[in-house]
Order: structure tokens, then C-alpha cells, then sequence
């Protein structure tokens, strides 16, 4: 686990304003429900959650208005935090007791000269030691992804070999190397060893308001955009809040409180941030601090994971 115990010098709950009533009364989370994804191995639910059981990823169109997307794009202010995408992780979880992750977002712009393009890194996001569906990540997307706008690139299929992928390249001579055991990179050799199991790797293209979610056993990458439209995207996840141990969320909470990543593990798994860089200085217009302070509903307040906290 990573945690940055420094303080940020701005606590989030001094400035922190709620658009409706709340409660400080401690709520217990219901856990996921007997039609969670994967649960019953062959059930057809007949929408895009075949896609994700299939395939490790799919799209699901629209989860936010077009209108409030432009509005991302333009400001890229809110933290989602009013987002109702989060119904379609309910339908995979099957409860609507759920925590969002703490991540980023992304903006990147074409044609740029100061920075390299991306290459290719394929990895999952899951311990390969800790098998089986345990979180499902999620990107909404900003402005029109096509072919030459970059964005997430996915090995389709290759969630359902995982644990056989893994099983065979366990003792690999030349394994990269990771930051934490929840991410695994893919080398030549597992590269190789997808192809031939007929695995292949697809560009996934969405609209402005679309939501992209996939398995985190799903091998995927991305890349930077070679045309004229700029990348704009927010990460977030979502996950029961039963799954969380209590001491889970009271971490999340000293995140929340001091305006700190968790990654996309909404169970706050890892904290902290990368120091943003000009120059590869410190950044002297990084403030650490949002240039809004957070307007929560009582919904968003819910997705922080802090009214789940009993002791």
C-alpha cells in the first residue's frame, strides 16, 4: 500500500457544502445481490452486460447528457460526484450501496512536440495472485473518440483466460517490474501466448457522455491522439461499499478529507498522487487545492464511502 501521510494544507470537509439535507446517522451497506456479474456463470441479461462478460469491456452510451458532457469538456470542474453513469456499475454489482474512486482525469491534446507519444503497456489492474472478478473499471468520455483520437485499447476476450494466462507465466525469467502486486505488465511472451490463444486487440471508439467500462483482469492500454480532436476523459469506478472493511474507508476518508487519489480502487487501496511537474520541476501553479470546493448531494456524499463508517 502506498500513502502519502503528509497533509495537503487543505482539508476538504472545512469548505466542503451539501446541495440537500444529510445524515450523520452511520448506514450499513447492503452487499452485492444474487445477480452480480459472474455470479451465475451463462445468465443472459440481455443489454451491454453480455458485452462485459463476453468480451471484458463494453460501452455503454450515453450514461451522462450530452449537454453536461460539453460542459466537462469545457470546465473539466466536477468530480462527477452528481454522475449517474454509476447506475450501470449498479446493475454489474447488483446493490446501489456503492463507493467511487478518488482518480483523474485525462486531457490530452494531438500533435504535441514537448511530449512523447505513447507506446504501448499492455497490464491489467488486478493482483494476478487474487483471481476472479473483483473490480470493474470505468472512463467517461469527454469529447468525440474515434479512430485517431486515442483512448483505450483492449485484448478482447482475454479476461476469461486469465487465471490459466497466469497459471503458465507464474515463474516468468523476465517479469516487469510493478509498483504494486495489483498491477502486471505483459511482456513479449505474453503478448505472444494471447495471440495464439486468438486474442485480439480492439480500439474502443464512444461519444461525448458515453461510459467505457472493463473487467480489471482485461489486458488494455492507451493511446495519445494523432489527429485533430483532444482527448478528454474522467476515470471512475465504483465498487460495493460491503466490500470495503471499515479500515478501508476510514482511509478513504483522510483521502477525501485531504483531496487525495485512491487510484481507481474506490475501496482506497492505494493513496496518493503523483507531484505534477513543469520542466520536471515542481509545478509553481499546482495549489493542491480544487478550484471549486466540493458541492456533494446526498448521494455523492454516500459515493465518498464516509456515511458507511461505524466505529
Amino acid at each position: 500500500m502506498v500513502v502519502n501521510t503528509e497533509p495537503a494544507g487543505y482539508q476538504a470537509t472545512s469548505a466542503l457544502k451539501f446541495t440537500e439535507p444529510t445524515s450523520n446517522k452511520p448506514i450499513q451497506a447492503k452487499p452485492s445481490g444474487p445477480n452480480k456479474l459472474f455470479a451465475n456463470p451463462g445468465t443472459i441479461f440481455g443489454d451491454w452486460r453480455d458485452d462485459l462478460y463476453r468480451d471484458g469491456f463494453a460501452v455503454i452510451k450515453g450514461a451522462i447528457p450530452l449537454e453536461r458532457a460539453e460542459k466537462y469538456g469545457d470546465e473539466m470542474l466536477s468530480y462527477l460526484e452528481t454522475f449517474n453513469g454509476g447506475m450501470g456499475f449498479k446493475r454489474v454489482y447488483d446493490t446501489k450501496d456503492l463507493i467511487v474512486s478518488f482518480d483523474a482525469v485525462n486531457t490530452s491534446f494531438p500533435n504535441r512536440k514537448d511530449v512523447k507519444v505513447n507506446k504501448p503497456w499492455p497490464h491489467q489492474d488486478q493482483d494476478p495472485e487474487n483471481p476472479g472478478f473483483r473490480c470493474l473499471q470505468g472512463l467517461v468520455n469527454i469529447f468525440p473518440n474515434g479512430d485517431k483520437d486515442g483512448g483505450l485499447i483492449v485484448c478482447k476476450g482475454a479476461h476469461l483466460l486469465s487465471e490459466e494466462f497466469h497459471k503458465d507465466f507464474k515463474d516468468e525469467p523476465n517479469k516487469i517490474w510493478a509498483w504494486t502486486h495489483e498491477w502486471y505488465g505483459f511482456t513479449a511472451e505474453g503478448m505472444e501466448w494471447l495471440k495464439n490463444k486468438g486474442c485480439e486487440w480492439q480500439k474502443v471508439n464512444a461519444g461525448p457522455g458515453d461510459l467505457i467500462v472493463w473487467d480489471s483482469r482485461t489486458p488494455h492500454y492507451n493511446v495519445s491522439p494523432e489527429g485533430t480532436q483532444p482527448r478528454f476523459c474522467t476515470y471512475t469506478c465504483y465498487m460495493p461499499a460491503a466490500d470495503a472493511a471499515q479500515e478501508d474507508l476510514k482511509r478513504k476518508k483522510a483521502a477525501f478529507e485531504n483531496l487525495q487519489g485512491t487510484t481507481h480502487w474506490p475501496n482506497a487501496m492505494h493513496v496518493g498522487g503523483i507531484s505534477v511537474l513543469r520542466n520536471g520541476e515542481p509545478c509553481p501553479y499546482n495549489t493542491n487545492k480544487p478550484r471549486k470546493a466540493p458541492e456533494l448531494t446526498n448521494r455523492g456524499f454516500l459515493l465518498t464511502g464516509i456515511p458507511y463508517i461505524t466505529a
